[in-house]
């Protein structure tokens, strides 16, 4: 009878010890700090990115409406006051439009075309690193598995016959948490690298289409 109350006194002590985030973090291993590591850098691209898309994408059409009806009532410095008044990556491909008003419409797209592409180089300054996150943060969650799987065999064949579930906690923790914790970064990192290259393809299409809108009133006004 005595050994039951024992037990029945023990037993909630044990399942009321919980294990709190930081306490999972150093049970992990030092395979940690490089994941920790990627995930703040994952961050600051993610921010940092965020805040230079949406400055720079385009939020309306009518500014090319706008530059054409000016241009072609002859009055190049309201167009390129207007464009001024815009910060995005569609204002300064127009101004070079505008700029370049009056030379063939090959040169005139080629410019714009290039003006173009080196707005979304810029916005696509950063995704490289993105990506590369989203792979590398699963793949040293998958070594800490590795390493933690053989700390566990190494500390299994130590014990010879007095193997228990406490001599391999280490092993596991640090096998299992690790993992968790690469794959939430990489998944976090994978999914807004996608959203940040749809969006940025977005405002390359929008651009393209501004690009042929403003070519062709060029083209037809030279034609008057």
């Amino acid at each position: 009878m005595n050994n039951i109350v024992l037990i029945a006194t023990t037993l909630p002590q044990t399942a009321n010890q919980d294990l709190n985030l930081w306490d999972m973090i150093l049970k992990g291993g030092w395979l940690m700090l490089p994941i920790f590591i990627l995930s703040v850098i994952g961050i600051y691209i993610i921010c940092e990115r965020i805040s230079i898309i949406r400055k720079a994408e385009p939020k309306e059409l009518s500014l090319v409406e706008n530059v054409i009806t000016a241009l072609e009532k002859g009055n190049k410095s309201l167009a390129i006051v207007q464009c001024s008044e815009s910060d995005s990556s569609l204002s300064r491909m127009l101004q070079k439009g505008i700029f370049l008003y009056h030379v063939p419409a090959q040169d005139l797209r080629t410019s714009m075309e290039n003006t173009a592409n080196q707005e979304i180089a810029r916005l696509e300054k950063g995704l490289p690193t993105l990506a590369t996150i989203s792979g590398l943060a699963p793949m040293i969650g998958f070594l800490g598995t590795v390493i933690g799987m053989v700390q566990a065999f190494y500390d299994m064949s130590l014990a010879g016959n007095n193997i228990n579930i406490t001599l391999l906690s280490r092993g596991i923790y640090t096998a299992m948490i690790t993992t968790v914790a690469g794959l939430i970064v990489g998944i976090l990192a994978y999914f807004a690298y996608n959203i940040l290259v749809a969006r940025i393809n977005t405002i390359a299409n929008k651009l393209e289409h501004a690009c042929t809108i403003f070519i062709e009133s060029t083209y037809k006004h030279a034609q008057k």
